[in-house]
Formats: C-alpha cells, structure tokens, sequence
C-alpha cells in the first residue's frame, strides 16, 4: 500500500492534525504500508487573515495532478478541506482517482467566531467537499452521530493515540508555581475558548502553553495567569507532569489529543460536556464534565493520578494507524 496524503495543516504548525499525521506515518511500516506527504512545504504560501501562524498554499489541481502521476499511490487521502485538499479533491475527480478525506476540523464553527458567515453556509461547502470520498473518517461516536444528522454519508471511525513514554507521571515539578495548578495546552485563539477557564475563580495557579493569534490580547486582560509560549516534547512532557488538573474549555474540538496528553501524565480532565471530551473520557471516572467549569475543576482535584494514568495507557498510536489503514483497505473493496 502506497498511501498519498494530501493535508494543509504541517509544520511548523503544532496541533492535533499533524502530530496525528505524523505518528501514523510512523507506524505505518507495521502495517505494511509507505506513506508520501504532499504539504505546504512543496508550494508558495501566504498567512491566512486573522490567523497568521496558519499558511495557505499556492497551488492548482494541474500541480497536483503531475505529482500524483509521480508518486503513483496506490491509495490517495485528503486530510484538510484547504488549497491541497481542494486542488488534490479536484485532479483525482479529474483523473477517476478514488479517495478516502478525514474531518478533523470544526471550520464552521471557526469561520463564524470571525466573520459573518453563518455555520449552514460553511456546512453545506464542507458536505459537497466530502460527498465524493470513499470514505470520511471521524475521531468519535458523538461527532459520527453529528455529522450524520447533517447529511454526512459513508463515515469511519478514526481514534487517536498517545506518547505514554513520553507523557508519564514525575516526580520532578518544574513550575515554580503556587498550586494546585490548573493547566490548559492548545492554541491561544477565540474558537478555543480560553477566557471561560481564564475567567474562574480558581485557588493556585492558571498556566498556559501555546501559542495563537489571541495570545497577547488574553495575556494582558489575565495578568495572573502564566503563559509559557510553545513546548514540545521533554519541556511539554515535564509541564504536564507538574500540574495537578487539566483545564478544556473548548466547545469546537473533535477529539483533542491534548487530553490524551493529560491522561498520560496523570492529570485528572475537567471540561464542558461536549463532543471530544465526553467520548474521551466517557465512564472512565478520570474527569468532570460540567457545564459550570470552576466546579469541574475544583471537583477534579479529587481524583487519584494513578486512575488517569492507566486510562491514558489504553490509548496507542499504533492502535490508531490499524484503523487509519484499515479503514482505507475496506473504503476501497467497496463497489
């Protein structure tokens, strides 16, 4: 299997897309499958309005076209509805190529927190986008269902997995800071909606990792709260480890690796009631999801790290890229 993965999203971008892209890739010889990215890195790109840090690519479907007559893929997935997705969605029309897409994105919800668009029309864009696919893979059973209602067709199911060497409970604290300490990983952006944890009334210590376009806007208004930028890897792994609970707020995301992150850590969740977190930690007893956030945060302190450590350990990337290429094996031997 030679597996064509088309996707917008890549670095120097950190998120849930890519670091899902990357780990499959990187299980993918178990599977007996190569994997060939086509990236903003092969095209001229520009700053996407009121979102610099996201770059947007220069390309046409007769670019696309040529590359997929290079690289001979057995398989084609588009992982972005971007410039790539779209010009890779419209030479595969061309030429008959079959493909599978993933939704991995709430871009409705996106578009309307920054412009008048309203979400039916970003919906109906998105439906006509993945219509055509094999198949459309989803990270949860309460999106699955969403997207249903919508008129979404022909949905798979795709988890996601963690680092559980790399995200593990330690005895070091590197945040000299007053606890319990209440922490928030993502993107610094109005989607995310970070001000309903900012704003709590919370005992410790608020600190925040990442970066985005809100961030120097939000900072000024919470002065209290500790912002640390960007991490990766051992310096992320080390902040998780020092906090004691691990604020979501967002009510957009599809899954959020970033709570597999925590789980990993030992870090019990606390969340709104929303598709991502309640498929992530359903019955697991390793989070409160509430619609009052300050209460799930503060009821959170109580639940042991041992608990959210071994849930964390049932989440593995290869586990994910079974399902990736297997999905991708059935979406085809249909007729």
């Amino acid at each position: 299997m030679r597996v064509l993965i088309a996707t917008d999203a890549w670095r120097p971008q950190i998120n849930g897309v890519v670091r899902s892209l990357e780990h499959m890739a990187e299980e993918a010889p178990r599977f007996g499958a190569e994997v060939i990215f086509l990236t903003p890195e092969r095209f001229r790109s520009f700053p996407m309005p009121t979102y610099p840090e996201i770059r947007l690519s220069l390309t046409r479907p007769g670019i696309v076209a040529r590359i997929l007559d290079e690289v001979e893929p057995t398989h084609v997935h588009i992982a972005t509805e971007g410039p790539i997705g779209l010009a890779m969605r419209l030479a595969c029309s061309r030429q008959g190529r079959s493909f599978t897409t993933s939704y991995h994105t709430r871009f409705p919800e996106y578009v309307a927190a920054r412009t008048p668009i309203p979400e039916s029309w970003s919906y109906r864009a998105l439906l006509r986008f993945h219509q055509s696919a094999r198949a459309m893979m989803v990270s949860t059973p309460s999106l699955e269902r969403e997207l249903t209602g919508r008129g979404f067709r022909n949905i798979m199911r795709w988890t996601r997995g963690v680092d559980t060497t790399l995200f593990r409970p330690r005895n070091e604290r590197v945040l000299d800071a007053a606890a319990p300490v209440f922490l928030y990983v993502g993107r610094v952006a109005v989607e995310k909606n970070l001000e309903a944890f900012l704003g709590l009334d919370l005992p410790g210590t608020k600190v925040i990792v990442g970066d985005g376009p809100s961030r120097a806007e939000v900072a000024v208004k919470y002065p209290a709260a500790r912002f640390l930028g960007p991490l990766t890897g051992e310096d992320l792994a080390r902040v998780y480890a020092s906090a004691d609970v691990f604020v979501f707020p967002s009510l957009t995301d599809t899954f959020g690796i970033v709570l597999l992150e925590a789980l990993a850590s030992g870090l019990p969740i606390a969340a709104f009631p929303v598709t991502g977190p309640m498929d992530v930690i359903g019955s697991s007893g390793c989070g409160i999801l509430k619609e009052n956030l300050r209460e799930a945060a503060l009821e959170a302190l109580d639940i042991p790290h041992e608990s959210c450590r071994a849930y964390g350990e049932t989440f593995t990337w290869q586990e994910s890229a079974r399902q990736f290429f297997s999905n991708i094996e059935t979406a085809h031997a249909g007729p």
